[in-house]
């Protein structure tokens, strides 16, 4: 009995919107299409979604999840474009791809920033931000479908939703293009360097063969991720985003295991270094800070991983991510505090500015295998070439929807790869032309922070509106207000160092 009242009353609400979608007027035969009458059509307002009765509730829900519900924006878009060109995915395609983009070489910098903090206020900085971070991420995961039928699968358009078109473009665009196109920048940089390390440290007993220059592996590695990165959508390189996961764990517990283990330098000294004047004081606390802020990446890839996932009113898609990122944040959390911890008991403020890999290989380069010097260099080249594919993929997304967009249909293979073709080499250009772009760090990262600290707050004010004064909304505008009070300092510090310190600007001068 209930099955026929729900289908009937799917067939009420498809003559209703038939009605309020058609022309009044028929002109083949130019007679008036009138609405039948239903025995529900008092509880019925105008619009068919307004109003409903539990029998429509019930035949709306039905038609949401067989897909027959139309929604507030164009499937076929998203049918077309590498994001969510495929919803297979799953809890442990969201573990492998969080873990994977979630982990990043700035972790080897975190012993740097407990010389400034020292050992208290190193850790409880360490732990804040974690627990903050983490909160933002699961605000994102939230805000992922915060109306029924829509489905938020890319930051920029969560905040065009949350802040309006115009604002949200000028407040997201820059940052979370320059956390994608910035960062394959940079892991061409680093993966590039890595290999030239591993194979001179593989071939360091054979004078005969002659190593290639700094450029020259970059293009090894541009290469490579330029064939890595013809697969199709973000779940085809769900395998990838595993190998570089379990490289970027192992490189991490290797560094901190082996300097933990090995005999202390002489001299290390956990004693705060002094600065010649408070402002050089505050700006080196600021920039500790920064390190540690920097060392967790990855907030504006969540809204795309979770877009490769099926969700439906019974199965939403923000269960299966929400336990991916669980899982990837706990394996996270167990490289680098340890990291942190033990690399700062190793060197202490021996610590050179290249981090503990640096260090390692600064004090225990002799008395340690190469075997395992050489593997932990490769582990740091292939997450790169890893973490490449995962960060590129919303460059691509875009690109590709000016095109879909202009045309209403997909980009064929051709132009697909021509675009990523075009992006690899545009990433390698930036990289040759602009080697001192490392040094802008702190001062880009810093414009870009409240993508991970303040935005997914500010958001959520403005999609959920809590009551005010409520503990929701009093949390939010907190941390909100603090993510976006510390983008301003982490940019005046950054700012003030290169002021003082200078930069060496060179161009096309690759060392």
């Amino acid at each position: 009995m209930e099955r026929e009242l729900v289908v009937e009353e799917m067939k009420n609400i498809s003559s209703i919107t038939n009605s309020l979608t058609s022309s009044p007027h028929d002109d083949s035969n130019n007679i008036i299409r009138k609405t039948p009458k239903s025995p529900f059509s008092s509880k019925i307002s105008m619009s068919p979604l307004a109003s409903a009765s539990p029998i429509m509730k019930k035949a709306l829900t039905y038609m949401e999840e067989i897909g027959h519900l139309t929604k507030l924006h164009d499937p076929a878009l998203d049918a077309w474009l590498p994001i969510t060109e495929s919803r297979s995915g799953n809890a442990y395609y969201a573990a492998f791809h969080t873990l994977c983009s979630g982990i990043g070489v700035q972790a080897l910098l975190l012993p740097l920033a407990f010389i400034t903090l020292g050992w208290i206020w190193g850790i409880v900085s360490l732990s804040l931000v974690f627990m903050w971070q983490l909160y933002t991420l699961w605000l994102l995961i939230q805000l992922h479908e915060f109306a029924p039928g829509m489905r938020n699968s890319r930051y920029l358009g969560l905040s065009m939703a949350a802040f309006g078109e115009k604002l949200g473009k000028i407040l997201a665009l820059f940052p979370t293009m320059y956390l994608s196109g910035g960062t394959c920048v940079t892991l061409i940089m680093i993966g590039g360097s890595s290999m030239k390390i591993f194979f001179q440290t593989v071939c360091a007993s054979n004078s005969h063969i002659t190593t290639l220059s700094t450029i020259e592996w970059y293009i090894v590695f541009t290469v490579s991720a330029i064939v890595l990165a013809q697969l199709p959508n973000l779940n085809s390189i769900a395998g990838i985003s595993l190998v570089g996961s379990i490289s970027a764990v192992t490189y991490c517990t290797l560094t901190w295991v082996i300097s933990v283990v090995k005999e202390r330098p002489q001299g290390v000294s956990f004693e705060p270094v002094e600065n010649t004047s408070d402002v050089a004081t505050i700006c080196t606390i600021l920039n500790a800070l920064g390190m540690i802020v920097f060392a967790f990446r990855g907030h504006n890839l969540v809204l795309e991983i979770q877009g490769t996932m099926p969700s439906s009113l019974k199965n939403p898609s923000h269960v299966p991510m929400w336990k991916g990122v669980k899982f990837s944040y706990s394996i996270i959390a167990l490289c680098l505090f340890p990291l942190a911890i033990g690399g700062y008991w190793a060197y202490g403020n021996l610590m050179p500015n290249g981090g503990i890999l640096s260090a390692l290989d600064k004090y225990h380069g002799e008395d340690t295998s190469k075997v395992i010097l050489g593997i932990t260099s490769l582990l740091v080249a292939i997450h790169c070439l890893t973490s490449f594919q995962i960060y590129a993929m919303p460059v691509f997304d875009n690109w590709e929807l000016k095109y879909t967009s202009k045309k209403k249909k997909p980009c064929p293979w051709w132009l697909r790869t021509g675009l990523r073709v075009f992006f690899g080499c545009l990433t390698f250009f930036i990289s040759v032309a602009l080697p001192f772009l490392p040094s802008l760090a702190g001062l880009i990262g810093g414009i870009a922070l409240p993508v991970t600290l303040a935005y997914p707050c500010l958001m959520c004010i403005m999609i959920k509106k809590p009551k005010r004064y409520s503990s929701s909304w009093f949390v939010n505008w907190s941390l909100g207000l603090w993510g976006l009070v510390l983008s301003i300092l982490l940019v005046f510090s950054a700012i003030w160092t290169i002021a003082t310190q200078g930069m060496d600007v060179h161009f096309f001068k690759t060392q």
